[in-house]
C-alpha cells in the first residue's frame, strides 16, 4: 500500500512548490547585481583579451595597438576580484548569505586569467629589455637572407647605471645579456658540420619555423618563428663550424624579435630547447 502510494504521481501542491522553488532561485539570480558585475566583468576581461591577440595576428591593427589593450584587461580581472571580496566583505556585515553561483563563477575565471599575465608580469620585472639572444656574445651569427631589424641596438637598456658608465648599446646588451642568461652558449656536437644543419631543418620544419634559408656545406641556416596569439614572428639564425679535423661541430645560434623592445625571456627559452633537441645534451661547447 505504502509502495503504491510512493509510486503515485505529484500532487499539483507538490509540483507548484518545486516550479515555485525554480522560480526564487531565478530571482536570486536575477537580484545579485554584484554576482552579474563580477561575472561580466570577468569574462569581459577574457574576450578582450584574445580579441587583441586575434586583432593583431590577423592584422587589424599593429602590435602596439594589441599589447596596449592587455594591462586594461588585467585591470578589468582585478576590478572583478575586488567587487567580489567587498561584496563577500559586505554580506557577512550584514548577515547575509553570499550568492555564490555568479560570485564564484567570476572569481575563478578572474583569478585564472590574472594568473596567466602573471606569468609574462613577472618575466618583463625579472629580466632585461632586451630582444637579441646569441649563444656567442663576441661575434653573433649573422643573417644574410634575412634582414636584422634597424632599431637592433636602439633602446638598450642602462645608460643611467653607474656600472655600465661609458659603455656603448651593444656592450650594455652583452652585460644585461651575460647576467639574465649565462647559460646560453655554444654547444659542440660529435657530427660533421652538414650533417647538423640538416638536421637543424629537420627540428626547424618539425617547429614549423620558416626555412628561408639553408646551407649545409658552409653551416648556415635562417629561419622564421611565428608564436603566441598574437603571431609574433623572430628570426633565427643557426652557425655551425668544423672543430676536430671536421668530426665534430660547434654550433651557436642567435634568435632575435622582429617586434617590442622585451621578448619577456621567448628567445633564450627557444635557443635553449632547440639547442637540446639538437645535440642531446646542454653541455656547452669548449673554446
Amino acid at each position: 500500500m505504502n509502495s503504491q502510494q510512493e509510486q503515485q504521481p505529484q500532487t499539483g501542491h507538490q509540483a507548484a512548490g518545486m516550479d515555485g522553488s525554480g522560480h526564487k532561485k531565478l530571482a536570486m539570480l536575477r537580484k545579485d547585481p554584484k554576482g552579474w558585475a563580477v561575472l561580466v566583468l570577468s569574462v569581459v576581461a577574457v574576450i578582450a583579451f584574445f580579441g587583441a591577440a586575434f586583432g593583431t595576428g590577423i592584422g587589424l591593427w599593429s602590435w602596439k595597438v594589441g599589447m596596449a589593450i592587455v594591462p586594461w584587461t588585467g585591470l578589468l580581472a582585478l576590478v572583478a576580484l575586488a567587487i567580489a571580496a567587498f561584496g563577500i566583505f559586505w554580506d557577512r556585515r550584514k548577515g547575509r548569505k553570499t550568492h555564490w553561483l555568479l560570485t564564484g563563477l567570476g572569481v575563478i575565471i578572474s583569478l585564472v586569467f590574472v594568473g596567466y599575465l602573471g606569468n609574462y608580469v613577472m618575466a618583463r620585472v625579472s629580466l632585461p629589455a632586451i630582444h637579441d639572444i646569441t649563444t656567442d656574445l663576441a661575434d653573433p651569427p649573422q643573417f644574410s637572407a634575412l634582414t636584422l631589424r634597424a632599431d637592433n641596438w636602439d633602446k638598450i637598456p642602462g645608460v643611467d647605471d653607474k656600472q655600465m658608465s661609458g659603455m656603448n648599446p651593444r656592450q650594455r646588451w652583452a652585460t644585461l645579456h651575460q647576467r639574465a642568461y649565462p647559460d646560453v652558449r655554444s654547444v659542440r656536437i660529435d657530427q660533421p658540420v652538414s650533417q647538423v644543419i640538416e638536421k637543424a631543418k629537420r627540428l626547424a620544419d618539425d617547429r614549423g619555423w620558416e626555412v628561408v634559408s639553408v646551407d649545409p656545406e658552409s653551416g648556415h641556416l635562417e629561419a622564421t618563428a611565428t608564436f603566441s596569439l598574437f603571431r609574433f614572428k623572430d628570426d633565427i639564425v643557426i652557425r655551425a663550424r668544423a672543430a676536430q679535423n671536421g668530426d665534430a661541430s660547434v654550433i651557436d645560434m642567435r634568435s632575435v624579435s622582429r617586434v617590442s623592445d622585451h621578448d619577456l625571456g621567448v628567445n633564450a627559452k627557444r635557443v635553449r630547447q632547440f639547442l637540446s633537441d639538437l645535440s642531446g645534451t646542454t653541455t656547452a661547447a669548449s673554446r
